[in-house]
Parts: structure tokens; C-alpha cells; sequence
């Protein structure tokens, strides 16, 4: 709508039409999104972790998924591995004192990556110096490197080995789609871990070879992970014949 001089007003839902517009597009990208959980299930289970940062409301966004994988999405199963780096305020301000804002998860990333592990990297604008220079160092350490973004092209995309960039003009929305993608990760990993593909590394086959993922073990039981699910469900529940507790939602 206009005003009286002709200057165009919000009407209220221009925040609404933004997410709805930037949606149609995401949509696109749920193959990734699928593909990163059902990777990131079978690292974690064979011992690799899941590094996260961003900073302002993107560190928020790291924090829920680290919180959706050590806790649960939605139904129990095992806990694993992710650390939101940004949550350690002492070694973050500390980092920050002694070697400046560049280095507070670089550094970090130094301390806590393995080969194999995976480092996510959240930010709006895909420029942010701390978060490129956290995926240098996570290269050099032979990480696997994510990021969520903002619209592309931008230096975190180009750093990172795969990025979800979010074709958005304003950073709410960005932010706003990036828990979407969040929500949308911690399904595919659970159905991985659900299916077993997530089972622990090591075990072997009847023949000696390697077990394939998921599958049972040498003597026909269920792999480590699928023991493990179905042990968690069964948390907070009684006797067969009692009452079952009811089941939390996600955080």
C-alpha cells in the first residue's frame, strides 16, 4: 500500500511473502539435505564428530543442532558426537584475547578436528573471517567442510567441500530457512540410524570380510547401533503391561 505522498508502506506480511518466495526454492536443495544426514549418521557412529560454529543468530542455529544429535530429535535412540564450538565462552574469549576474533574457531578446530570428522559452518552473509578461516584449518586436518549460507556466490561456499546456499535478500529469512534445513538433517539422521546405516565400523561378516553397514553381526544379532535404539526406546517406560510415558518433543 501507498501513503499519502507515495512512499510504499510494509502491509505485515512482507516477512511472510519473503519466506514463501525463498522457500520454493530451498525445496530444491532436500536431496542434499538428505544426503549430508545419511553421511553424517555413518560417520559419527564409525567415531567421527560433528564440529558446528556461526556467530549472532547463527550460533543459535549451531547450538540446536548440536543439542538435536547429543540429546534427540524425536524419537530415543543413541547420542553422538556435535559440539557447537561457539558455546565454550572461556576458550572463545580467551582465543579471542590472546589471538584475535579470526582465530576463535580456527583454533578451536585445531584442537578438537580429526581426519574424517565433519565442520559446519552457519553464516548469513558467507563472509565471515572466523568461519573461513575455521575451514582452512579444517582442510588442512583433512575435515569434511559444510556450510550454510546465504546467497551464493560467496567465499564460505567456495571454501567448503558442499554448501546449501539460501537465495535470500534479507538475513531473517536466511536464518529462518537455515532451521529449516537443520530440522530437515536431523530427520534424514535418524532414519539413517533407524535403518541401520549408521551402525558402529569394525564388525566383520560370517566370511571374515566387513559386515555392510546395518546389517546383523557374525551371529545374527542385530549391529551396535540397532541394539542400542532399541534399547533407548525403552527409556521412561514401564512393564509391558503398564502405562507408557509420554514421549517429549524436540527442543
Amino acid at each position: 500500500m501507498k501513503t499519502a505522498n507515495g512512499t510504499k508502506t510494509g502491509t505485515g506480511t512482507t516477512h511472510c511473502d519473503d519466506l514463501a518466495t525463498a522457500l520454493e526454492t530451498f525445496r530444491g536443495r532436500a536431496a542434499l539435505i538428505e544426503r549430508w544426514g545419511a553421511e553424517l549418521a555413518r560417520r559419527l557412529a564409525g567415531g567421527s564428530r560433528l564440529l558446528v560454529a556461526g556467530n549472532g543468530g547463527s550460533a543459535a542455529q549451531a547450538q540446536h543442532l548440536t543439542a538435536e544429535l547429543v540429546g534427540r530429535y524425536r524419537d530415543d535412540r543413541p547420542p553422538f558426537s556435535a559440539v557447537a564450538l561457539h558455546a565454550d565462552t572461556s576458550s572463545t574469549t580467551a582465543i579471542a584475547n590472546d589471538y584475535g576474533v579470526q582465530e576463535v574457531f580456527a583454533r578451536q578446530t585445531a584442537a578438537h578436528g580429526r581426519p574424517g570428522d565433519v565442520l559446519m559452518l552457519l553464516s548469513t552473509s558467507g563472509a565471515s573471517a572466523n568461519l573461513l578461516a575455521a575451514a582452512e584449518r579444517a582442510h588442512r586436518l583433512g575435515m569434511t567442510v559444510w556450510a550454510l549460507t546465504g546467497r551464493a556466490p560467496n567465499p564460505l561456499q567456495l571454501g567448503a567441500d558442499e554448501a546449501l546456499c539460501v537465495d535470500a535478500p534479507v538475513s531473517a529469512t536466511v536464518q529462518e530457512l537455515h532451521l529449516v534445513a537443520v530440522h530437515m538433517l536431523c530427520e534424514s539422521f535418524d532414519r539413517a540410524v533407524e535403518r541401520g546405516e549408521a551402525d558402529r565400523t569394525g564388525d566383520t561378516g560370517a566370511d571374515g570380510g566387513p559386515r555392510p553397514a546395518g546389517g546383523p553381526g557374525a551371529d545374527g544379532r542385530p549391529g551396535v547401533v540397532g541394539r542400542l535404539v532399541g534399547r533407548a526406546r525403552t527409556v521412561g517406560r514401564s512393564a509391558p503391561d503398564g502405562p507408557v510415558a509420554p514421549r517429549k518433543g524436540h527442543t
